[in-house]
C-alpha cells in the first residue's frame, strides 16, 4: 500500500489547492505563486509547461516541501503534505523521488554509492542496500556502470544514474525538474522512454516540467500550463493541443509550429 494510502474514493490522488510562495528581500517581495489549483490521478504522466520565471519550479519543489509554502494546501492520497511536522516529513519524502535538469551527483561516489546514499540517509542495512542498487541499475540499464564515476559518464548516463537514485526508496511519486532539457535530441528520447517504462512497469505517478512542448506531447497524457504563478489551463494534451485556450499555450503552440516551418517534423526536436 502506498505511504500516502489510497485517497478519497473516485477522486485525485494528489490535490494542490490555492497554493502561494513569495520570495521575499530586503527590498522587495517576489510573489512565485498566486494561488495554483492543480488534481492529478493515480499513475498519471503529467506535464506543466510555462516560459522561464512561470514558476513551475517553485511548484514542484513546493510538492515535497523543498521549498515551504506560503499558503494553501497539498494533499497526496490521504496525507496533507503541508501540514507535516519535520519528522513526519523526512519520512514521507522518501515517497516522493525527484530528478534535476543538472543531474546533482555526487562526483566522488561511484555510479553505486551515489544510488546508494538516500537508502543510507533512510537508515537501510547493507545487504538491503546492495539488493535494491543492483535491481535499479537493471531497471536503468545500467548493470554494467556500478563503478563508474559520473566524470566517467555521458549525459544521459548521469541522468539514469540520478533516475535510478530517485527510485531508491521505492516512491509513489516522482518529480522531474526540467530533467531534458541538458540533453541532446536522442538522448532525451532515451530518457523519456525510460519514464515511460518506470510509469508502466512502478505503476508511478509522475510530474513533468518543461517548457519543450514535444516532451509534453511524447510522454504526458495531461497537462496544465503555467503562466506568471497561475494555472491558465489544464486538460489532456490532446485536447490543449488541439483547442488552446490561454494565451501562453496559444505562444508555445505559435512557436513550435514556427520551428516546424523549418522543415522539422514531429518527433525530430526530442
Amino acid at each position: 500500500m502506498s505511504a500516502f494510502g489510497d485517497g478519497r474514493a473516485a477522486g485525485h490522488f494528489i490535490r494542490i489547492s490555492n497554493l502561494r510562495k513569495t520570495f521575499r528581500s530586503k527590498d522587495k517581495n517576489f510573489a512565485v505563486l498566486k494561488g495554483v489549483d492543480l488534481e492529478i490521478d493515480r499513475g498519471d504522466i503529467f506535464g506543466v509547461v510555462g516560459f522561464s520565471g512561470a514558476g513551475k519550479s517553485t511548484l514542484i519543489r513546493c510538492i515535497n516541501r523543498l521549498e515551504e509554502p506560503d499558503g494553501g494546501e497539498i494533499t497526496i492520497g490521504e496525507t496533507e503534505i503541508t501540514r507535516l511536522s519535520k519528522q513526519e516529513l523526512d519520512r514521507y519524502r522518501q515517497k516522493i523521488g525527484i530528478i534535476f535538469q543538472h543531474f546533482n551527483l555526487l562526483d566522488a561516489r561511484t555510479v553505486a554509492e551515489n544510488v546508494a546514499f538516500p537508502l543510507e540517509i533512510a537508515g537501510e542495512t547493507r545487504d538491503r542496500i546492495e539488493r535494491r542498487v543492483k535491481e535499479i541499475l537493471e531497471l536503468v540499464d545500467l548493470s554494467d556502470k556500478t563503478d563508474f564515476y559520473p566524470g566517467q559518464l555521458s549525459g544521459g548516463q548521469k541522468q539514469r544514474v540520478g533516475i535510478a537514485r530517485a527510485l531508491a526508496n521505492n516512491p509513489d511519486i516522482l518529480l522531474s525538474d526540467e530533467a531534458t532539457s541538458a540533453l541532446d535530441p536522442q538522448t532525451t528520447l532515451s530518457v523519456l522512454d525510460l519514464l515511460k517504462d518506470i510509469n508502466e512497469k512502478l505503476k508511478l505517478t509522475i510530474i513533468l516540467i518543461t517548457h519543450e512542448l514535444n516532451v509534453i506531447r511524447y510522454i504526458c497524457k495531461n497537462m496544465a500550463v503555467l503562466e506568471d504563478g497561475m494555472i491558465v489551463e489544464k486538460g489532456s494534451v490532446r485536447s490543449v493541443f488541439e483547442s488552446p485556450q490561454s494565451d501562453t499555450a496559444k505562444l508555445f503552440l505559435r512557436i513550435d509550429a514556427g520551428f516546424a516551418s523549418f522543415g522539422w517534423s514531429d518527433g525530430e526536436g526530442i
